[in-house]
């Protein structure tokens, strides 16, 4: 069997490096199992993109599409036009798509048009935020998927209710998870640890990236300045995404306990959330990353995708509005934050479990 794996961004690179550890344990068992890796090229920041190939060990890519910057448009059209041509020089028996970015959608639409057959990791699951960019990723690859690789019965029930038959529906767990329980050993101490003497569970870790946050300048000061207000003068880590960085500049927020870092690699970034007192965050990734190690987290977010991590995890809804951020930083501090349960299957086998299931298709 010969498979085409599609990467293009930070949580792409993530997700698949279990998967290709996956196959070639299965491909050294003597399993007829073959696979072409492409980056996409869409996150082409070295901090987002090669230091992640390095760190969790995924072999250099058979192909680099280059097709990184530009609208959501531009991207999306660059990808088919690239990954057609590939697709039509290389054919495969099952395109393997994961997460929910541009990649995800534009590769699984080629491949469906080409009539060849679409495997999506994380499908199911739904914010039901149709302005987010990723749930219209989501929905789109999922309505023209053959095989549903879910990480919750969350997503498992919301793909049956879309129609999607059950018996192409296969609940493998997290592959998220199956990355950072297989690295936990491995996590590193960032350089500017002692530089800005942090110490164990005594400070915050910080992220914030998405447009509905960062995008109004007045908004993204008012957010800034209430967890600077409610932080008891923790200190704040702050891992500036490239997008929030221009705008942040324009800003005018002065704390000594503000300390805004370059982008981290995985292992010294997880070495952080890990050691840290709690994140405040708007990804949907780093929410299942707290919620297995037991760390705080609080989503400035109106909804998620992952109600998993709050019904079962560490993770607390917060919303976006400013005025919402004290209460939840108050009960943080009064020791009253919630303990993370066993979430099914996020139990570092999802990878094994996949490919699996793809070789008994």
């Amino acid at each position: 069997m010969q498979l085409t794996l599609i990467a293009g961004a930070r949580p792409n690179f993530i997700k698949i490096a279990p998967i290709i550890h996956a196959i070639q344990k299965a491909k050294d068992e003597g399993k007829d199992i073959n696979y072409r890796l492409i980056h996409t090229g869409q996150h082409y920041d070295q901090k987002m993109s090669q230091t992640f190939f390095d760190e969790l060990n995924i072999p250099k890519p058979d192909l680099n599409l280059g097709c990184g910057g530009g609208t959501q448009a531009e991207q999306t059209a660059a990808i088919m036009l690239a990954f057609e041509k590939e697709l039509l020089a290389n054919p495969t028996d099952l395109v393997l798509v994961v997460g929910d970015v541009t990649s995800t959608m534009a590769c699984s639409i080629v491949a469906k048009k080409q009539h060849t057959k679409v495997a999506h990791v994380e499908a199911g699951i739904r914010s039901f935020d149709i302005t987010m960019p990723e749930e219209i990723n989501r929905m789109v690859t999922d309505s023209i998927t053959d095989y549903f690789f879910t990480t919750s019965e969350h997503a498992n029930e919301n793909l049956i209710k879309s129609g999607v038959n059950e018996d192409n529906i296969f609940f493998v767990g997290n592959v998220m998870i199956d990355t950072l329980l297989k690295n936990m050993p491995r996590f590193s101490k960032p350089a500017f640890f002692e530089e800005h003497n942090l110490k164990e569970k005594k400070y915050f870790v910080l992220t914030m990236h998405r447009p509905a946050n960062v995008d109004e300048t007045e908004k993204l000061k008012a957010m800034m300045q209430e967890i600077i207000d409610n932080s008891q003068d923790l200190p704040i880590i702050f891992p500036i995404h490239p997008r929030t960085a221009k705008i942040f500049k324009d800003l005018v927020i002065t704390a000594d306990n503000l300390k805004i870092v370059d982008p981290l690699g995985y292992l010294e970034f997880n070495y952080l959330v890990q050691h840290s007192f709690a994140v405040i965050t708007d990804s949907g990734g780093i929410t299942e990353e707290t919620t297995v190690m037991g760390v705080p987290c609080l989503t400035l977010r109106d909804n998620t995708e992952r109600p998993e991590t709050i019904t079962m995890g560490t993770n607390e809804l917060v919303g976006t509005n400013p005025e919402h951020i004290k209460p939840y930083m108050d009960k943080l501090f009064a020791g009253e934050w919630k303990m993370s349960g066993e979430i099914p299957l996020w139990d570092g086998k999802a990878a094994e479990r996949i490919v699996n299931t793809v070789l008994n298709l």
